[in-house]
């Protein structure tokens, strides 16, 4: 065997400490250079909406995901005053007024909660609105929901298409749409470019794997939320603390998610949904540890 040359170990020596030294940041946009943006109702503290803005972008994240029905001027005044961007709108009425209601009265307002949505974010320059798309409970049985819900989007939808918005579904814990299967005949049912699937990694959780998730949705989910979750928790101490985990601590498999990510060619943002904060940590902390962990994510 060939000795080694010293300048040609010296080289080598010196791009792996240079390796070393890189930031998970860093690596993050190497790999995978997707922007960063948090939820609002994330941010937590107080203060005005620039202040907010503020606070993500000296944490180092590129966007927030707004709430409908907030002051659009207060918004674009922030997002041109920071340059963090607002790449999608989270409905805000789905909960209260869901389109599955058995009360027509009440779908109408959730059908115009959507519309105000689509409009606020071709406002702020977004591309989707975030909606759950309706609820069952002992109230609302399966199939209404399932028939109510696609009779109020699909009133919405040409709105959607002359905003160029996608309306989003996202899965939670509604009872309704449990499996990707499920998820997308659902979307697929549309037959509307304007129309697709919001996946949050964090719920499925409780009843699933994202990363199956993720390659039976294939391009359909082109938005998503980072959420840790712990089915470890959830079995020891309840169903709701399953979410008492900080990302890369609970029982999320993130290199299979992101493999699955990379498989399907996903492009778009890593929207944080952090449903934890380890005690004692003030808002703007938060936000640094938030965007630190995200890049590790990104990085796997």
């Amino acid at each position: 065997m060939n000795p080694v040359n010293r300048r040609d170990f010296l080289k080598a020596a010196g791009g792996a400490l240079a390796a070393t030294a890189l930031t998970p940041a860093a690596l993050a946009a190497d790999k995978r250079p997707w922007k960063k943006g948090i939820m609002w109702g994330g941010i937590g503290g107080k203060g005005t909406v620039l202040d907010k803005f503020k606070m993500a972008k000296d944490a180092g994240l590129d966007g927030i995901q707004m709430d409908s029905g907030m002051n659009q001027t207060d918004v674009l005044k922030a997002r041109d005053a920071t340059g963090v961007l607002v790449p999608s709108v989270c409905d805000s009425v789905h909960w209260g007024k869901p389109l599955s209601d058995p009360d027509p009265a009440v779908r109408a307002a959730g059908l115009e909660g959507l519309n105000q949505s689509l409009r606020d974010a071709k406002a702020y320059g977004a591309t989707a609105v975030l909606l759950v798309p309706g609820v069952v409970n002992e109230k609302i049985g399966y199939a209404d929901a399932w028939e109510r819900s696609q009779a109020e989007i699909r009133k919405a939808i040409p709105l959607a298409e002359d905003l160029g918005m996608q309306i989003a579904f996202e899965n939670v814990w509604n009872n309704f749409i449990l499996s990707p299967m499920e998820a997308r005949y659902y979307v697929d049912s549309f037959n509307s470019q304007a129309v697709g699937w919001w996946f949050d990694i964090g719920n499925v959780g409780r009843y699933g794997w994202a990363d199956q998730w993720i390659r039976i949705l294939d391009k359909r989910a082109q938005n998503l939320h980072f959420k840790e979750f712990s089915k470890k928790k959830m079995e020891k101490e309840g169903l709701w603390a399953g979410f008492n985990a900080d990302y890369l601590d609970g029982d999320n498999d993130w290199p299979a998610i992101m493999k699955a990510l990379d498989d399907v060619g996903y492009k778009g943002w890593a929207i944080a949904e952090p449903a934890y904060t380890p005690p004692g940590v003030e808002p703007a902390a938060r936000l640094h540890q938030i965007a630190e962990k995200l890049d590790r994510i990104l990085a796997l």
